[in-house]
């Protein structure tokens, strides 16, 4: 389930909110009960076994010619 960020214009603190995606435009009470909130752009982090995959280039990249 994606979890989105929200502020809170009143207390200007931020939160997260676990909802379906059908949900996602659905508005967001924050922790301290007030209801003049907004949704914040995030990041996405991708994992998988291109992650820990080397990169060419730089060193031991295989173009420093270091011999590795």
């Amino acid at each position: 389930m994606p979890t989105y960020a929200y502020r809170c214009r009143e207390c200007t603190g931020t939160f997260e909110v676990n909802r379906p995606m059908s949900e996602s435009s659905a508005p967001a009470t924050c922790p301290e009960g007030h209801t003049d909130t907004v949704k914040l752009l995030t990041t996405v982090a991708l994992t998988g076994s291109a992650a820990g995959a080397p990169a060419g280039g730089g060193c031991c990249g295989g173009a420093c010619g270091c011999g590795h």
